[in-house]
């Protein structure tokens, strides 16, 4: 529909500017003694072989200058506008050979010729810049395709590479429970499954509801907390008036996991705490916990939540993030600010 639109656009355009040219020069010259003759030698006919030009080469000859046929082009061209000198000169001695003409004396033939073939060279010079410039226009529309493409497959794969990671990790917890609770590691397991569902229903789009986000982060955090001693104490500080904002599914999940992974210590106290703020169409998240960084033998998680994040807030909203981490009197903290507009 767009395409039709803009064709009919430019058609629309084409004659436009040719019934100003064609109308032009009776403007000038419109009374009593206006010599139509004289106007239509020199004015109008002069511009229906122009239009011949432009016309064959925009639609014909100009393909071959970009399709390597150059040799053609320009073969094709000198002897379109020797042929159309030849035929303007037979209508100007078929018409009125002997009346003066308009300007005074006629020019030698030679002199006439040479000035018309450099005046017919201006609708080729023109078919080429317009050929041109839709050639670079549609090569950068296909640039942007391909770019979306790229894009939206490396998004994919970041997504597919969060979702195992994810489930390593949730299984992970549901195992340890196994031995000593099987009842919570029953009910987990019944937490997961919801959690699944969520993967698999809600995580295929671009954007989903900032509501159901935290909705599916509660969750998330409800299932790790199960395994957790007396010794770890989980805070969450949402909203609970959530504005009507849309963002990019499981964008928070890598920093929950990392804060659990990290935070827990089987022997000593720590804090989790995950905090999200909405100010205007501005979401800032910040998790917090006690820093225990595990062993390079340690494989409880792959190493990737973080590193995945940072690459979708990259493709997801360029400039329009920005995240941080660091460590503060013994606590790692993590920060995403993310502008949803």
């Amino acid at each position: 529909m767009i395409k039709i639109k803009n064709k009919n656009l430019e058609i629309s355009l084409h004659l436009l500017i040719w019934l100003v040219l064609f109308f032009l020069p009776a403007a000038f010259t419109f009374g009593s003694a206006t010599d139509w003759s004289g106007i239509f030698r020199h004015f109008w006919l002069q511009l229906v072989f122009l239009a011949i030009i432009f016309y064959v080469n925009n639609f014909v000859l100009v393909k071959w200058l970009f399709e390597d046929k150059k040799i053609w082009f320009y073969v094709s061209n000198a002897a379109l506008l020797i042929f159309l000198i030849f035929i303007k000169s037979q209508i100007f001695e078929w018409l009125e050979p002997q009346k003066p003409r308009m300007f005074g004396r006629r020019p030698p033939d030679g002199i006439r010729y040479f000035f018309d073939f450099l005046i017919y060279l201006i609708p080729v010079a023109f078919s080429i810049a317009i050929n041109a410039s839709k050639r670079m226009k549609k090569a950068e529309e296909m640039k942007i395709e391909a770019d979306n493409i790229k894009l939206q497959s490396e998004l994919k794969h970041l997504k597919y590479q969060l979702q195992p990671h994810f489930f390593f990790n949730s299984l992970n917890n549901i195992y340890s429970l196994i031995d000593f609770d099987s009842e919570k590691a029953k009910q987990s397991v019944h937490s997961l499954s919801k959690l699944m569902r969520h993967l698999l229903y809600k995580t295929d789009v671009d954007k989903i509801s900032l509501s159901e986000e935290i909705e599916f982060l509660n969750k998330y955090i409800d299932l790790m907390s199960v395994r957790l001693n007396d010794k770890t104490k989980v805070y969450t500080n949402f909203p609970t008036r959530i504005p009507n904002l849309e963002i990019a599914p499981l964008l928070f999940i890598s920093i929950v996991e990392n804060a659990f992974k990290h935070g827990v210590s089987a022997t000593q106290h720590s804090d989790i705490s995950f905090k999200m703020e909405i100010v205007e169409d501005e979401i800032h998240f910040t998790a917090s916990n006690s820093n225990f960084p595990k062993t390079d033998t340690d494989k409880s998680g792959s190493g990737i939540g973080v590193e995945n994040l940072q690459k979708r807030l990259n493709l997801l909203y360029p400039e329009k993030h920005e995240f941080h981490s660091c460590l503060n009197d013994g606590m790692y903290i993590a920060e995403v600010k993310l502008k949803t507009k």
